[in-house]
């Protein structure tokens, strides 16, 4: 008989619910850290724990390990899985060892950059979020009864940036996850948005809402944008160090505030909170018992909690941004392929170069230049760095590998007004990837899934590659179908 797992049961029943975010700080030691599991276990309503990986690119305790104690503990965990440093088959394992352990819920991440790595000497980033969750689906089919989560950040206030984001969480859904869980912000009009977005989908992919017990020293770094993929206004960070000046440090200000946002997710019919910034038991047993509370009075605290941008983009504004011509070397290249239709369609023209493709590869010294020929071509053009697993026609000619985490499904959720989240005076390349598909008519074609790249043709020549279907190729069968919008 299968073990209980309160999360699954928890959405199973519709039951709205809470998880606590443990951050695993190499700081803390380990039984500390399982003696927090212990203390919110006595909490009513908390039916896990997310145990981060690397928050922020810090070094942390091994999550797998932790997540084990905490489970030994009785509180089910919901550990971080990430692409950091891991080619897929290490993922796999660590997967592997997940589940030999009967720990059932993963947090599928990219994950973030490490932090204070050189970018000249990137980690290695061989899968994304999508992709992680694909192989994760995978071992599910085998018998392995994972349960899948995936973050989404509906705190964007660039068109691209928040496009993006909804796009990315669709592919996720259709690769196999159960639930998503926001990210960090503190705008209850993004709350709204996510879930009508979802909604007017048919997507009944549960979510939920993080919710952060917002302290004054916290709020100044995320006012940084720091770590990646937080942001506090100015506004906010205002008020919040304005309630510092209180005898109690401005706690009870921000518990309030953590109960008033719980109150909006109940009241828009999220899954549950995501509780993160305490470790205190006493201090989420307060938000909590006080957020039941004050339910009646969500739609007046979704008015209070609104700290976007002024000038920001929604999804739903009434007024949509005019498009950007598309870049003249796109049209080029639309143009040729349209010349050349080879690449998933079985003509002539497409076996023939099979033929030839053939021939080059049986000849180690023709093969060689053929990718140099390839490179010396591309790299000036798209920056490309010969990963072999070329995808620049599913990206709108901008090359992946250009992207601090090699990304190919999507942004990370560090972006920050378009700029890059490891560089940050460097524009994202979704936002071109984004760009040049609107101008196109074609933002749905970027719902295509990508799989990962193989690593042992870096170095080869994607033209071959391509045509003698190495490594994993993108088809158009793969796009996800999500229904329409409804109108």
């Amino acid at each position: 008989m299968a073990a209980p797992n309160p999360i699954r049961e928890a959405l199973a029943a519709g039951q709205f619910r809470y998880i606590v975010e443990i951050v695993a700080s190499a700081s803390a030691p380990e039984e500390k850290i399982f003696q927090i599991g212990t203390d919110l276990l006595t909490v009513p309503g908390i039916i896990g724990a997310g145990i981060t990986s690397y928050a922020g690119g810090s070094a942390g305790h091994d999550p797998v390990r932790i997540a084990e104690g905490i489970k030994g503990r009785g509180l089910s965990p919901n550990v971080h899985i990430t692409c950091v440093n891991k080619d897929q088959e290490t993922i796999r394992k660590q997967l592997l060892e997940v589940n030999r352990l009967g720990i059932e819920n993963v947090f599928a991440i990219t994950g973030d950059y490490p932090a204070g790595r050189d970018t000249s000497n990137p980690p290695l980033f061989a899968m994304d979020s999508v992709q992680l969750v694909e192989m994760i689906s995978e071992m599910r089919e085998a018998g392995m009864p994972f349960q899948t989560s995936v973050a989404i950040s509906p705190f964007k206030y660039t068109e691209a940036d928040c496009a993006y984001q909804y796009l990315k969480l669709e592919k996720k859904i259709a690769a196999g996850a159960d639930f998503a869980i926001t990210q960090l912000g503190f705008d209850s009009r993004k709350f709204v948005e996510l879930k009508r977005y979802l909604d007017e989908r048919g997507l009944k992919t549960p979510v939920f809402g993080n919710v952060y017990v917002l302290s004054a020293g916290a709020a100044r770094k995320f006012s940084k944008a720091e770590p990646p993929g937080c942001w506090v206004s100015q506004e906010l960070l205002d008020r919040v160090q304005e309630e510092s000046k209180a005898e109690d440090k401005g706690l009870a200000a921000r518990l309030e505030r953590a109960a008033r946002t719980v109150a909006v997710l109940r009241g828009l019919g999220y899954a549950g909170a995501y509780i993160g910034g305490t470790h205190n038991a006493a201090h989420i047993r307060m938000v909590i018992e006080r957020s039941e509370q004050i339910v009646p009075q969500w739609e007046e605290f979704a008015e209070e909690i609104s700290y976007g941008p002024k000038g920001g983009f929604f999804f739903f504004d009434k007024i949509p941004r005019p498009k950007e011509p598309k870049p003249m070397l796109a049209q080029v290249l639309d143009v040729a392929a349209a010349l050349f239709p080879v690449k998933h369609e079985d003509n002539l023209m497409h076996r023939s170069l099979t033929s030839v493709m053939k021939w080059i590869d049986q000849r180690p010294a023709a093969a060689h230049a053929l990718e140099r020929f390839e490179l010396a071509i591309k790299e000036p053009m798209f920056g490309c760095q010969a990963c072999g697993n070329c995808v620049l026609g599913e990206m709108e000619y901008v090359c992946p590998m250009t992207c601090p985490k090699n990304l190919r499904n999507g942004p990370c959720g560090g972006t920050f007004n378009g700029m890059c989240e490891v560089i940050p005076d460097k524009p994202c390349i979704w936002v071109k990837v984004y760009e040049t598909a609107k101008a196109g008519d074609r933002v749905d074609g970027l719902k295509l899934y990508i799989p990962p790249r193989d690593l042992s043709l870096k170095g080869t020549s994607s033209f071959i590659n391509l045509f003698l279907e190495r490594g994993g190729r993108p088809h158009p069968e793969d796009l996800v179908k999500i229904h329409p919008a409804k109108k």
